[in-house]
């Protein structure tokens, strides 16, 4: 595990897409946890989640670094490279989903038995 500074696919200027999973919002569903995209900025929902948008949206647009888009985590992962990093740059703010957010979330759409559903 190591720094990610200086590496392809990263763009610290680009604030994130909003405060929760960009195709989970459209289409009225829910997320475990949520991942930035270090290039673009999109919020994807993590493999966990039922859908799998942070990976999907690697795979549509080849953006390959993702960093963690919840409260007091920093780290960074590289799809293409499958490896993980432990600190990075800063990224245009906000850093992570809103505090109050419940996870999993958005408050009122997630199933009740949603433990189950996990990957």
């Amino acid at each position: 595990m190591n720094d990610i500074e200086g590496t392809e696919g990263v763009d610290p200027g680009v604030p994130p897409s909003g405060p929760g999973c960009v195709e989970c919002e459209e289409a009225g569903g829910w997320w475990f946890h949520l991942r930035r995209c270090a290039a673009c900025g999109h919020i994807g929902c993590c493999d966990d989640s039922p859908s799998r948008h942070a990976t999907a949206h690697f795979r549509a647009t080849g953006h390959p670094v993702i960093r963690s888009f919840e409260p007091d985590e920093g780290w960074f992962w590289n799809y293409a490279t499958e490896e993980l990093y432990t600190s990075g740059p800063e990224l245009a703010p906000p850093a992570s989903r809103p505090a109050g957010q419940p996870v999993p979330g958005p408050a009122g759409r997630v199933p009740a038995d949603w433990a189950r559903t996990l990957r």
